[in-house]
């Protein structure tokens, strides 16, 4: 029983599967079909397609029309376009063609919504041909007996379908084969036409929407047609410098077309052509005379032709000829300038005569030369000078007044009418008035008012104003009923032109009207370079020079001057184009400043090197402030030092040059006991010693062994010696003593008490004469002292010495004898070390210390008289000479008895005669 169920499931399986096969193996395709097939349909028309299911799908596919799908260019098409007629037929319905894709399909879901294609077609949308328009036709010649017709038209707007056009044509009783364009579709060529006989023809555009046809066009072919040019011209001079020939050959035959021509021709380097007259050209003919030319001017000629009447087409012009007129006297003189140099010489000038040389259409030929013809207006008598010239210019050295130029150009054919320049004595005519030049449409132009008079003809000068060339004059001359021209000749942009206009009159020339003009500018080619003039504390002088014409390249408008700190803001300042100056103020002090300069132009700027400055630690009059107060305060010091000085003189002098006493005045010589009329050396006594008979004074040490050899009346004596050498140290010192003035020795008396009596008796001091001034005092005897350890001889010692002066064993006796030697090596001790060892002896010791220093006794130190006179006047009441002739200085020791090795001493003086010595 399981087993019969299984059978027939299996067959159930079996059947569907053979019907699955028939549906999506490809057999469904044969299941409908759709109508229109492949239509063709208008541009925007309304568009209805049916899709038609066979029966045979509906018993085994179970497909129905509400199943089907519509695509175009798979994409579905709305379900709202969809209409179901019927259960096999379903419909899809396009408003607007123009939004229709191709292909359409339609499609239907199967085997479980699985969708098959069932059919397809593709649509054709486009527009119906419009009616071909402009029907035109011409017959080209292309040789004598060839005259083919094109015809053209306007097949009007696309149709975006295969559209076919046909020319027809055909005689009023005969038709023609049609003429089929190739590879166009706006013209068509028919080889073979007839002249003389009426031709109709049209046009007929067709394709799968429908067919129209052009108006017809009726004509006789020669009436279109367009024939060959002229060939084989020439051009011939005529016997008239303005006439040149021309003639041609025809390529039509006259019995079939007459022809009327046209003539063109110009200049040769000329862009614009001129025509002869129509009219005088407008019968047949195979030449012509053109007149009205320029002598000795190059022309070019070019001819066309067309029907007599003027119907059908001008030919094309012919192949260029050229041909040249011959020569004629030229048409007008040069035009003339002067530049006069009146720098060498007030009484003549030198002239620069100039000219322009003639145009081709005013020389009307070969220009061989120039006559220059010179004219003084002052003088007539005076006949005029003439120069043949072949160049443009002339210079001449004339002397000063008014003269009349004349230039005449010749050729061959004759001279040229002369042209006359007034050199007048002075420009004192009124100039031209609101000058002025600016660039339009790429060249310079120049405009200025007219003067009140009546102005012949202007001057313009220009010249190229440059620092590396001279300004070479150029010029130009313009009617006088011209206010306004351009400069005809080579200008550059980014150079500067010095423009100069004259006016001349009949009678004289106005003076001339400057200005400078660019016809560009641009930036400067550099900035200028700015340095420093002046630094002061918070200023700076800033100095610069002007950019050159050449680095200029347009007007300088401003300077911009950029300054700043090495960690500051830049500041900018404006300053006026003339200045080459300017002072930077409010600066900080003892600080680094960069600065650079800009020069701008109307068309930009440019920037010169950076310069760097520091400014001053102390501004102008600071230091004076503080130096000069100072300086007035040490001169006032020094001013009052100076009267101070002045006041004090007296004591400085005593201080500082103290008064050295004349030894020849001095009473010194008193105290020789032995010869004491020797020895006066008062002023009273001069004549015995007349002046220079003195070479050395000679001080003799006399020690006593027993200080009791001398009374206490004459040791009283010393001690008033003893005080007023304590008072008058600094200015005088005695024989044995210290004068910082002479240098003195220490005395014997002066050693340490600790040396011995044999030391201190041995000791024999000199007191030398020598000539040597006192602080430019005028010297006469001057003394030196040494010291010396050589004892005196025998023969100069005298019984005298040793009676006198107690026990002679006791006492030693040293004189000095005759030294003429320098001082030793203790000379050059200070005098206060000196003095220190005088003072320094003890109290207690009994030292006999006299020293004077004999000096010239024409000394003019002042107070020298005074203190000589007083010393003169104590030396008597203080010394007292004993019996024996010795001068004794005792000196009590607050009631110590004097020993042996302390007693008194005392220097004795001895006068020497020039030659040797005078013991005592």
């Amino acid at each position: 029983m399981f087993s019969g169920w299984n059978w027939v499931a299996c067959g159930l399986y079996l059947l569907l599967s053979i019907s699955s096969f028939e549906v999506s193996g490809g057999l469904v395709q044969s299941c409908g079909h759709i109508i229109p097939e492949s239509p063709v349909l208008a541009l925007g028309s309304n568009f209805t397609a049916l899709c038609i299911l066979n029966e045979s799908c509906l018993d085994f596919g179970n497909i129905y029309a509400h199943q089907i799908i519509w695509k175009t260019k798979n994409i579905v098409v709305p379900k709202e376009q969809y209409r179901e007629i019927n259960r096999t037929v379903s419909s899809v319905t396009f408003n607007d063609t123009s939004s229709l894709a191709t292909p359409l399909t339609c499609n239907v879901l199967a085997d479980g919504q699985i969708e098959q294609n069932i059919y397809g077609i593709t649509v054709t949308v486009g527009l119906p041909p419009e009616k071909p328009k402009n029907l035109s036709c011409i017959v080209n010649q292309l040789s004598k007996l060839t005259y083919p017709m094109t015809c053209t038209w306007n097949p009007g707007r696309p149709t975006f379908l295969d559209t076919r056009f046909v020319l027809k044509h055909r005689w009023p009783q005969e038709n023609f084969p049609d003429c089929i364009p190739k590879d166009v579709n706006n013209s068509c060529t028919i080889n073979d036409v007839q002249f003389f006989v009426n031709l109709e023809l049209w046009v007929e555009a067709a394709n799968a929407l429908g067919k129209a046809e052009s108006d017809p066009l009726v004509l006789d072919p020669i009436e279109i047609v367009k024939p060959l040019p002229p060939h084989n011209l020439s051009v011939k001079s005529g016997l008239l410098p303005t006439v040149l020939k021309l003639s041609w050959d025809n390529r039509i035959s006259g019995a079939v077309m007459k022809l009327k021509f046209n003539i063109r021709y110009r200049i040769v380097g000329d862009t614009d052509w001129m025509q002869v007259p129509p009219e005088d050209t407008a019968s047949p003919r195979t030449s012509f005379s053109v007149q009205g030319l320029r002598p000795y001017t190059e022309y070019v000629f070019s001819i066309r032709c067309i029907r007599e009447d003027g119907v059908g087409y001008w030919s094309d012009w012919s192949e260029e000829k050229t041909g040249v007129t011959t020569e004629d006297e030229p048409s007008k003189g040069p035009s003339i300038w002067r530049i006069i140099d009146a720098s060498h010489s007030s009484a003549s000038w030198i002239v620069h005569l100039m000219w322009k040389a003639l145009e081709p259409s005013e020389a009307n030929g070969v220009i061989l030369q120039y006559e220059v013809t010179i004219r003084p207006k002052s003088s007539l008598s005076i006949p005029p000078e003439k120069y043949s010239v072949n160049t443009t210019n002339l210079t001449l050295k004339l002397p000063n007044g008014t003269y009349e130029v004349s230039v005449i150009a010749r050729n061959k054919e004759g001279a040229s009418p002369p042209s006359v320049l007034l050199i007048p004595a002075s420009n004192s005519k009124a100039p031209v008035k609101n000058l002025r030049a600016l660039p339009k449409d790429g060249k310079l132009w120049v405009e200025w008012t007219a003067p009140n008079s009546y102005v012949l003809k202007y001057v313009i000068e220009w010249c190229l104003v440059s620092n590396s060339s001279d300004c070479i004059i150029e010029w130009q001359s313009e009617p006088g009923n011209v206010q306004e021209t351009y400069l005809k000749g080579d200008i550059k942009p980014f150079k500067c032109y010095l423009i100069t206009v004259y006016p001349l009159y009949d009678d004289g020339q106005g003076s001339g009207l400057s200005v400078k003009a660019y016809l560009q500018q641009d930036r400067p080619s550099k900035g200028p370079t700015v340095q420093t003039k002046k630094v002061g504390k918070a200023e700076a002088v800033l100095t610069w020079n002007h950019l050159t014409v050449d680095e200029q390249n347009g007007f300088i408008r401003s300077y911009v001057i950029l300054y700043k700190t090495i960690d500051g803001r830049e500041t900018a300042v404006t300053v006026d184009p003339s200045k080459t100056e300017y002072t930077l103020s409010s600066l900080t002090s003892d600080t680094l400043y960069t600065v650079r300069m800009m020069a701008y132009t109307d068309e930009g700027g440019r920037s010169g090197p950076d310069f760097t400055f520091t400014t001053q630690k102390f501004g102008k009059g600071e230091i004076e402030a503080i130096v000069v107060p100072v300086c007035l305060a040490f001169l006032l010091i020094v001013l009052l030092g100076v009267l101070f000085c002045f006041n004090k003189r007296d004591l400085i002098k005593k201080h500082i040059w103290p008064i050295v006493p004349d030894p020849s005045k001095s009473n010194i010589a008193q105290w020789s006991p032995q010869v004491p009329a020797k020895h006066n050396f008062s002023s009273k006594d001069d004549h015995m010693y007349p002046e220079g008979s003195f070479t050395d004074v000679s001080v003799v040490e006399i020690e006593a062994d027993d200080k009791k050899s001398f009374s206490e009346q004459d040791l009283k004596p010393f001690d008033l010696l003893k005080k007023e050498k304590s008072t008058s140290e600094g200015h005088s010192s005695g024989i044995g003593g210290s004068s910082c003035m002479s240098s003195p020795r220490q005395s014997v008396s002066d050693s340490d008490e600790g040396e011995t009596t044999q030391n201190t008796s041995s000791t024999v001091q000199y007191s030398t004469v020598v000539l040597n001034g006192y602080r430019d005092q005028t010297p006469v005897q001057v003394f030196s002292r040494s010291e010396s350890t050589q004892p005196l001889l025998d023969s100069e010692e005298r019984s005298e010495d040793h009676a006198g002066g107690g026990d002679s064993s006791a006492l030693r006796q040293q004189y000095f004898k005759q030294n003429g030697g320098q001082d030793e090596a203790d000379t050059d001790r200070p005098c206060f070390e000196r003095t220190k060892q005088i003072t320094s002896v003890n109290e207690g010791d009994l030292i006999g210390f006299a020293q004077l220093q004999i000096l010239d006794q024409s000394s003019q130190l002042l107070g020298l008289e005074l203190e000589k006179n007083t010393r003169e006047a104590a030396l008597p009441d203080i010394l007292q000479t004993n019996t024996e002739g010795q001068t004794v200085r005792p000196e009590a020791v607050e009631g110590n008895p004097l020993l042996v090795d302390e007693m008194p001493k005392s220097y004795l003086p001895q006068t020497v005669r020039q030659g040797g010595y005078m013991p005592q």
